[in-house]
């Protein structure tokens, strides 16, 4: 399978598979971004985001970008979580300076209008993305696919928009749990044949970003994070046994821990709020941890940066490991920095 294909020599899957590593993989969260000159020169080119997202050669180009300037140990698939509900038949779009804007679902009614059979069709021009990246990136890069979790997802189908609190999603899961969760089951079968077709397509490792996991308290956290998400690693690996599969349950704290263990995920990303020492001696038995540098970090640079990067390698470069941010990289970020960052990482044994 193609999850398999040069795993031997590639850095960042022998991580991902606890295995030993000559040097500690690095790549980063929204590393094909604003931060670059040449992605809004591509950008621009492009017209809307989600034109970028489904414009093969343009998508191909802005994830390679980054790997051009900074030979990471990864690359990762140029798309967005939200090409899911587009694909789903949800009204999606992205507005300058305001971010996505949806037509906000609000009655169980509205998930009927939504046609499951039509995403792996709509979704053609990124499996086309993926299918050229296999063939443009260098041979010792890891092609990452991936999907936002059901929950995550779900926060922008209900809310219509970024929101800081998820109250309309989190608002409809408490009093009606059982017409939420056929929300979260839609997406949850919609998430699998978006990741299954990634990987036929060329993705060797695929993550699922649970970006507002940690806005819900232990029960909710149970049913709407962990358990879409073990069903959605199990389909992968079902039929892809082996895929290497990262978790980032964003802000998830010490249920990080549950979570891991029962969705069987490879590596589990941190965020910057864990605490390095907790994660090594709690979550590093169990996966292989991915993190965390402040991405603000990244923009201040010079000393403060490498001392952190330095802690955190320190502390759980002995494990399986792989050096990242605890979220994506800001469009603020001088590129210079991040050249820095690389070397740093590459040079600390």
């Amino acid at each position: 399978m193609s999850h398999e294909t040069g795993a031997k020599t590639k850095q960042l899957i022998r991580a991902l598979r606890g295995e030993s590593v000559e040097r500690t993989p690095i790549w980063l969260m929204r590393q094909a971004g604003r931060y670059l000159p040449e992605y809004k020169k591509t950008r621009a080119e492009a017209g809307s985001f989600l034109e970028l997202c489904y414009n093969p050669e343009l998508a191909e180009e802005v994830t390679l970008q980054p790997i051009r300037r900074y030979g990471f140990d990864a690359a990762i698939l140029f798309s967005d979580i939200l090409v899911v509900p587009d694909a789903l038949g949800q009204v999606v779009s992205f507005k300058e300076g305001e971010g996505p804007v949806l037509d906000p679902i609000t009655r169980v009614e509205q998930l009927d209008d939504l046609d499951l059979g039509s995403v792996v069709e709509r979704l053609q021009p990124v499996y086309e993305t993926v299918r050229r990246l296999k063939g443009s990136l260098p041979a010792e890069t890891t092609l990452i696919g991936f999907a936002g979790a059901p929950w995550t997802v779900a926060t922008y189908m209900v809310g219509g928009r970024t929101s800081t609190d998820q109250a309309a999603a989190k608002l409809w899961a408490y009093r009606a749990p059982e017409s939420f969760q056929k929300l979260i089951d839609l997406l949850t079968e919609a998430t699998i044949l978006h990741l299954i077709a990634q990987v036929e397509a060329g993705a060797e490792v695929v993550q699922i970003f649970d970006t507002w996991a940690g806005s819900l308290p232990e029960a909710q956290f149970r049913a709407w994070s962990i358990a879409p998400t073990r069903k959605i690693v199990h389909a992968l690996r079902a039929k892809f046994p082996g895929l290497p599969v990262i978790g980032f349950p964003r802000g998830s704290g010490a249920l990080a821990v549950d979570y891991a263990r029962a969705t069987e995920i490879s590596g589990i990303g941190l965020d910057t709020g864990m605490s390095p020492a907790w994660a090594r001696d709690h979550l590093q038995p169990l996966a292989c941890l991915q993190g965390n540098l402040d991405p603000l970090l990244l923009v201040a640079g010079g000393e403060t940066m490498r001392t952190a990067a330095a802690h955190i390698l320190k502390t759980l470069g002995r494990g399986p490991f792989i050096f990242n941010l605890g979220h994506g990289i800001v469009p603020q970020t001088p590129p210079d920095h991040v050249a820095e960052l690389v070397e740093f990482v590459r040079a600390t044994k």
